[in-house]
């Protein structure tokens, strides 16, 4: 999502580029078509039980509050992108919200429910009044008596997409069905249903299936699904195929369904594309990167006025005025310079562009190294996964594996020299391979198979951590009591899975800004996943946690007891008098000091003649920034007097 919303003021000649702009922007938006199926079994209530934990919607119910959900959150989280509803196997037919009969289109027992576009809150209202309230006065998931013919469906979805998404980087049909054979005995209808899938696939269109079983059946994708959802192989090996939710075992189907479409919701966006891996010389590859750990955060999207009756949309406007006479200053009248020696060195376009080339992109591998050799503390920034590309180079997969395979195998790391785009800062980093999630020694299931860029710092990153001289290292036995309660209060197999704990802050963020958008009443708590849970930690290791306490006060009480009668001791030896300070002429060290002596010391130069300490104690005092040099240091004094004289 854009940081900013301002509609800047632009000429005339610059509306080429916005255009271009926006087409660019336009083809990173996502758009997402649930089919939703209408059946008796759908409708079908689950089965009775005393559990609390037992499912109490039936299936419809469950899919399409799956679809109020996910509605819910992409209006907040992706203003821009788009989504639509579209019910099969309903006995009305509806193409466009004009259109209600049985042959719109010819797409019979299809009902566009919700069409594909940004959702807007009364889309949501209207789903929420269906699924919440039972508000179906249309009768609107009323089955059809014929059986759906699965051709039909996806082509109304290919039709969908050409016409409301037709540039877009990613387009996808969800499918929610319990029904694994709709055409048992008409082959023709299943090679109909086949050629309508692969016209979606030539599209760029993606189809993903998300089957619904009862009982003890089995939901089989060689009857039907599997000539409509194209699995990749590379996906079956990372064991991301096609999750089965089961309705009537304990386990929510709402919450299994929902689970299952959050995690294919997020289209994988690629930090940069078919980027050349070059393993050797005149041996390249071609690699896509993902930034797979990221911090989320609230995104500005727009301002919302919301002095009127209604809350709406505001545009914004900037523009440039000179400070001194007012006067609206153009594009072209701008300059970039640094400041060097208290003088601005002014640098062309051109210029700036050669400043920051550094070759053109490329991920180059200059060495191997052990394992065990790259330290904790290297890690500086976050890794970026890299996964093959063979739309540059053919075989890089098979050359990517294989490298894969070796580095894992014999425990050991790339060195790169890495430019990921142009005119980026390189960087030197290790290429770190991670094992499948099926092996127990993977230390996080959570993340893909593959290789990691993991940035090195250089020699400025680094910094000497000095312990202060009065530091006290703890007691041996205070370091094993430690140990104990931080063994007491591990997870289970010592692993956290980051995915089961969603941002506090965020989702209180979200939660405001959907009671605004629907006109509820604001939350009065947020609910926090991760705050201690201080009654198990009391349980298991509370009593060893009084220990340590008393333990740690202990050793306190000894220690500053000891450095009090070292300091005694050390008064009482020291007698030579303590050293002053050196002066300057004029006292310029006393702090902190009038307008007027600053203005004296600066017009005769005597400021310059101050130490770097008196000058950092007299930007001090003025709430002046003290880093730098001292010319620096000086040059904010100067300017700090000119402004406030």
């Amino acid at each position: 999502m854009a940081e900013s919303s301002h509609d800047w003021k632009r000429d005339e000649e610059d509306d080429e580029d916005q255009e271009i702009d926006e087409t660019t922007y336009k083809a990173q938006k996502d758009a997402i078509i649930m089919a939703i199926e209408v059946s008796d079994s759908m409708l079908k209530p689950p089965p009775s039980s005393n559990s609390k934990k037992a499912d109490q919607d039936s299936a419809l119910e469950a899919a399409l509050k799956s679809a109020y959900h996910l509605m819910e959150q992409r209006i907040i989280s992706n203003p821009k992108d788009m989504m639509g509803i579209l019910l099969f196997g309903t006995k009305k037919t509806r193409f466009h919200k004009e259109e209600d009969g049985h042959s719109a289109l010819g797409y019979p027992h299809c009902y566009l429910f919700t069409d594909l576009d940004v959702p807007a809150a009364d889309d949501v209202k209207v789903l929420k009044n269906l699924v919440e309230d039972g508000d179906d006065v249309d009768e609107v998931l009323t089955p059809s008596t014929e059986p759906v013919i699965m051709s039909n469906v996806l082509f109304c979805a290919n039709q969908i997409f050409t016409t409301k998404a037709a540039n877009f980087g990613s387009r996808r049909l969800f499918i929610i069905t319990d029904n694994d054979n709709p055409h048992p005995s008409d082959k023709a209808a299943m090679s109909a249903a086949a050629v309508r899938a692969k016209d979606l696939y030539d599209m760029g269109v993606t189809i993903e299936l998300f089957p619904i079983t009862r009982d003890d059946s089995k939901f089989d994708l060689s009857k039907f699904y599997d000539d409509i959802v194209y699995r990749d192989p590379i996906a079956e090996v990372n064991n991301t195929t096609v999750t089965i939710s089961k309705s009537g075992d304990g386990l929510s189907l709402l919450s299994s369904l929902t689970s299952n479409i959050n995690s294919k919701q997020t289209p994988k966006r690629a930090l940069f594309s078919n980027l050349p891996f070059e393993i050797a010389p005149g041996l390249r590859i071609s690699v896509k990167g993902y930034n797979i750990l990221h911090r989320q955060t609230p995104a500005r999207t727009c301002y919302i006025w919301l002095d009127g009756e209604v809350p709406q949309i505001a545009s914004g406007e900037t523009t440039r005025l000179a400070e001194d006479s007012t006067r609206t200053v153009e594009k072209g009248e701008m300059k970039k310079a640094y400041k060097f020696g208290g003088e601005y060195v002014y640098f062309t376009p051109e210029e700036q562009k050669s400043l920051r080339d550094f070759g053109p992109p490329v991920i180059r591998v200059i060495g191997f190294k052990p394992r065990n050799l790259l330290p904790m503390w290297a890690s500086v920034k976050k890794s970026i996964f890299i996964f093959p590309s063979e739309e540059d180079y053919v075989g890089s997969s098979r050359v990517f594996t294989a490298l894969w395979q070796k580095l894992v195998k014999d425990d050991k790391i790339g060195l790169a020299w890495c430019v990921v785009r142009r005119n980026a800062q390189p960087i030197l980093a290790a290429i770190i391979p991670s094992r499948e999630r099926s092996d127990d020694e993977s230390g996080t299931p959570y993340l893909p198979a593959g290789l990691w860029i993991y940035p090195l710092p250089f020699a400025d990153d680094l910094r000497e951590i000095k312990p202060p001289a009065e530091a006290t290292r703890s007691s041996d036995e205070l370091k094993t009591q430690m140990r104990t309660i931080v063994q007491q209060l591990q997870l289970p197999k010592a692993m956290y899975n980051p995915l089961k704990y969603a941002n506090p802050a965020l989702q209180w963020h979200y939660k405001i800004l959907k009671a605004l958008a629907l006109e509820e009443e604001v939350p009065e708590t947020a609910e926090d996943a991760t705050r201690p849970k201080y009654k198990a930690i009391s349980k298991r290791a509370g009593g060893y946690l009084e220990e340590w306490s008393g333990k740690l006060e202990e050793d306190a009480g000894a220690a500053k007891t000891t450095k009090s009668l070292k300091r005694e001791a050390d008064e009482e030896e020291s007698d030579r008098p303590a050293k002053q300070r050196r002066g300057v002429p004029g006292q310029l060290h006393r702090s902190p000091m009038s307008m007027a002596e600053l203005k004296d010391a600066i017009e005769s130069g005597a400021i310059m003649k101050m130490t770097v300490a008196q000058l950092k104690d007299l930007a001090g005092c003025k709430g002046i920034s003290t880093a730098g040099k001292k010319t620096e240091i000086a040059e904010r004094i100067e300017q700090w007097v000119d402004n406030n004289a």
